[in-house]
């Protein structure tokens, strides 16, 4: 058995699907009591404000950033996203135009959605993308290497890229929707975490289903037993179809009971979203919002 198949091995994670469900269900009963504008508060400052679209153009994104250093004169009560998520080719726009504190910039990196070319033209997107300001890059997971249980290559390339990054947060992808299974999810959490991953995330948004409340509490229980393993803290983001107050709330819901209040700051807890933060906003002020 290779050190891959011991570290899979050596995972007591629950991985029975409808056992997931449940575990969740249990969890959701307590939600109500997280609805609180503290609560709202925090969500918000935990959010990745994320535009990805094949229209994005230097423009776009310098009129992006812009609305995030509006936010500190127009809600100077309320603290500001934890960061701008562009391509990685606007790291420099995002750099140049930011003006507030406390806003890291991230970038998709390494191929994103699909993660499917050579490992050094990822490599190179990493490293320029870092060279360009960025301070945390998001990876998309291998699929194709897992699936073919090529977990030697896999793990490899992973760890290049988080040493390319260097400082920089390395988030991985496992594009939840694609794996399916709470067992596929498990392992690809598993094989992430043993090569240097600072975040599990957990969809692009793009291609598949996007997040779910199943996948994020395998995902937690593996970054829990990690860390009881290891003593090292990896954070965990959700992404893909997070719109609503409600959403972000189950989200919240897990990694705190999961994950203890620990977690529960903008170093260790992400929520990935464009739509999400009109909605916080509006939970938050007590009135209809569209700001973003």
């Amino acid at each position: 058995m290779d050190r891959y198949q011991q570290a899979l091995a050596a995972s007591q994670v629950l991985s029975d699907d409808e056992a997931v469900k449940a575990e969740v269900a249990k969890i959701l009963e307590n939600v109500p009591e997280y609805e609180t504008r503290e609560v709202y508060q925090f969500l918000f400052s935990s959010i990745d404000l994320t535009t990805l679209s094949s229209e994005d153009s230097q423009k776009s994104v310098a009129k992006f950033t812009e609305r995030v250093n509006d936010f500190d004169n127009d809600y100077p009560q309320y603290k500001n996203v934890a960061a701008i998520c562009v391509y990685s080719n606007f790291a420099e726009v995002v750099k140049t135009t930011l003006d507030v504190p406390g806003v890291d910039i991230a970038v998709v990196a390494g191929c994103f959605p699909s993660s499917q070319t050579f490992t050094a033209v990822k490599v190179a997107d990493v490293a320029m993308a870092v060279a360009s300001g960025a301070n945390e890059v998001d990876i998309v997971f291998p699929l194709g290497m897992y699936f073919d249980e090529n977990f030697e290559d896999l793990t490899d390339e992973i760890i290049e890229l988080k040493h390319t990054a260097r400082e920089a947060k390395l988030k991985v992808i496992l594009e939840t929707g694609a794996l399916r299974t709470a067992e596929n999810i498990k392992r690809a959490s598993v094989l992430s975490l043993y090569s240097e991953a600072d975040f599990l995330k957990t969809s692009t948004g793009k291609m598949y289903p996007g997040a779910s409340l199943e996948a994020a509490w395998v995902m937690c229980q593996c970054i829990r037993e990690y860390y009881q393993t290891t003593g090292r803290k990896v954070g965990f983001k959700a992404s893909g179809g997070i719109r609503t107050t409600k959403d972000a709330l189950g989200y919240y819901a897990i990694v705190k009971n999961v994950l203890g209040d620990e977690w529960l700051n903008q170093d260790l807890f992400r929520i990935g979203a464009s739509s999400l933060a009109n909605s916080l906003l509006s939970s938050m002020t007590g009135e209809e919002v569209k700001y973003f």
